[in-house]
């Protein structure tokens, strides 16, 4: 009976032993294939984490960031460099302070409400812009933007096209705080005087605080708090832009919104504003899309035939593949003899405030892996076309003649013709096909001492 108990004793201790084993194989080999999909993801030259932002202004009411230029990545979007992203982000009940600079802007809000004040020097106009609201600022357009909630933060996200620089824009403030000096500061005393027909010592008390009696400014950045009474007298004079149906204003903000999706289906809604619809579009030459997935939803493989599309994500987390052909390694060594294309995978996991880069032509697919939000600026837009390569609809595969499918592929064309009319969605589709799910079913009741051990590695 001893040794029974002493053989049982012995027979768990080698099973636990086991186990832990498996467990630390299962785990050395899990980190290795995160460290190798990191390092995939790191070394992705079209993915941009949100840490590639770098800090223009910050204090305890918001941020200005840049994103991190485009060309230095590689060079494959190097026709990007005229192109910078730049997220604002504020608390309620705040303003950042008016400013101008050398690249037009086109904005669009992501989270909040905002209120937009462009001045000109024949007047000016403010506008209540919402979730989805767009509007282009002329590069030299002093503007300024409030916060009015008063328990909502404020997220815009602008695509800026410098006009002096090429990868490179300057932000004039008209106000000195610690964070920056006035540019009026710039002027000599004299031409100073002579332009407001005052004197410099009045000047600078008035303009800049620059006082030796008085304390210094309180304001501690470009991003400022703003009492309700001064909200609520700049409400009266926004006009509001939620219900207006008209994208082709010149002038006046613009709702994605406002009409129909472009695509739709259970899975996810897609819609677009392109240059041919509006004139502020046409002038950067640019399209706009904002785009709705459910969890568990895929925007099949497709691509764009001229546009360089920026995706920023708004909320919710992805799994993006885009597929280019592999660079030429060692060229000096194959000029003599011909060598094989062969696709290359760039793979990312996207989150918030993550940016991604699809180059013109580069097929991509994206899988929503929670319910997902992202935002997208289409570069060099007009006359884009977008071409599907999976799906019922817009499937430029399934226009492809029964007699050429028959050359292009191993598989006859009626067979490869059958594989295409297979997808009965379009554009989005379930994630996990319905015969995926009918095999993972099945193999989920045969639970066997095999399949609880292959657990552990």
């Amino acid at each position: 009976m001893l040794r029974a108990r002493v053989s049982l004793l012995l027979g768990i201790l080698f099973l636990a032993s086991l186990s832990v084993s498996f467990g630390i194989v299962h785990r050395q080999q899990h980190h290795e294939s995160q460290e190798e999909s990191d390092s995939r993801t790191q070394n992705n030259p079209f993915y941009f984490s949100s840490d590639r932002f770098h800090t223009l202004f910050s204090n305890k009411y918001g941020h200005l960031r840049v994103l991190h230029r485009f060309d230095q990545r590689s060079k494959q979007i190097q026709n990007l460099e005229n192109y910078r992203v730049v997220e604002f982000k504020s608390k309620p009940n705040t303003l950042l302070l008016p400013k101008h600079a050398d690249a037009d802007f086109l904005l669009v809000v992501l989270n909040g409400k905002a209120i937009l004040t462009l001045v000109n020097p024949d007047g000016r106009d403010s506008f209540i812009l919402e979730q989805g609201h767009a509007q282009k600022i002329p590069a030299g357009t002093t503007f300024f933007l409030v916060n009015p909630n008063e328990n909502e933060n404020l997220r815009i996200i602008k695509l800026a096209i410098p006009v002096n620089n090429p990868h490179r824009f300057q932000d004039f403030f008209l106000s000195s705080t610690e964070a920056q000096q006035s540019y009026l500061q710039g002027f000599s005393k004299n031409i100073l005087e002579a332009s407001f027909d005052t004197d410099f010592k009045e000047i600078n008390r008035v303009l800049f605080g620059e006082d030796e009696t008085q304390e210094e400014t309180e304001e501690e950045g470009v991003i400022v708090e703003l009492k309700r009474e001064q909200i609520r007298e700049l409400m009266k004079h926004a006009k509001s832009s939620s219900s207006r149906k008209d994208l082709s204003s010149k002038d006046e903000p613009f709702n994605l919104r406002n009409r129909k999706p472009i695509y739709s289906n259970k899975f996810g809604r897609w819609y677009e504003i392109t240059p041919e619809k509006n004139p502020q579009l046409k002038d950067l030459d640019v399209f706009i899309s904002n785009v709705d997935m459910k969890e568990g939803g895929l925007l099949v493989p497709h691509y764009n035939s001229k546009a360089m599309v920026i995706l920023v994500i708004n909320k919710g987390e992805a799994n993006i593949e885009l597929v280019g052909l592999r660079e030429q390694q060692q060229q000096e060594q194959q000029e003599e003899q011909e060598e094989r294309l062969e696709v290359q995978r760039y793979r990312a996991e996207l989150s918030e405030n993550d940016v991604f880069v699809i180059p013109a032509a580069y097929p991509v697919a994206i899988n929503a892996i929670s319910d997902l939000n992202f935002f997208a600026f289409g570069i060099n837009a007009e006359n884009n076309q977008r071409n599907f390569l999976a799906g019922e609809e817009d499937n430029v595969m399934s226009e492809i003649p029964t007699e050429v499918l028959d050359v292009t592929f191993p598989e006859s064309g009626e067979r490869v013709e059958k594989l295409i009319n297979e997808q009965s969605e379009s554009y989005f589709v379930d994630a996990q096909p319905e015969q995926q799910q009918r095999e993972e079913r099945h193999k989920g009741r045969k639970v066997s001492l095999s399949s609880i051990l292959g657990s552990f590695y």
